[in-house]
């Protein structure tokens, strides 16, 4: 009896043993996505003040190349389910390079804009830890109206 009860306090003190080792090695694998980009100031998308600040609370952490990465963030895996997100989040659009889009390409992302602030952003796995980037009823509504006017515009 004696024996399996060494020989599970063993088992269990090699399982932690590999599972830090494993935890510390995850901290050298990196992802090539880079957090802040040196962009050229006229690509950036330009919109009313109180438009551009609830953008940059809200959206800018995951489209645009300016990045506020809490600690949190920076480890592994926490890091690579991040940088995955930004990675999709600027293919989508990149708020720091606007300006640098085809009008038909402006037009398609506004399109969709309105139904995706009501539907699915920011997303809640992002809100779970960053509270302040939930967006009210009143915001969501100037962000939509805002981006039917900018899509009329690119018309």
């Amino acid at each position: 009896m004696q024996e399996a009860v060494l020989s599970f306090n063993t088992l269990k003190k090699s399982f932690w043993f590999w599972v830090t080792v494993t935890l510390i090695a995850m901290q050298f694998i990196t992802m090539d996505v880079p957090e802040h980009i040196k962009d050229n100031q006229n690509e950036e998308i330009e919109a009313p003040k109180e438009v551009m600040s609830i953008l940059k609370r809200s959206c800018y952490d995951c489209h645009s190349n300016h990045v506020q990465l809490p600690w949190y963030d920076t480890m592994a895996p926490a890091r690579w389910f991040v940088k995955n997100h930004i990675k999709k989040g600027r293919k989508v659009v990149n708020f720091s390079k606007w300006n640098s889009y085809s009008p038909e390409k402006q037009y398609k992302v506004m399109k969709k804009f309105p139904k995706s602030i009501v539907i699915r952003m920011p997303m809640p796995s992002y809100l779970w830890l960053h509270s302040e980037a939930t967006l009210t009823q009143k915001e969501k509504k100037l962000l939509k109206e805002w981006a039917i006017n900018l899509k009329e515009n690119i018309k």
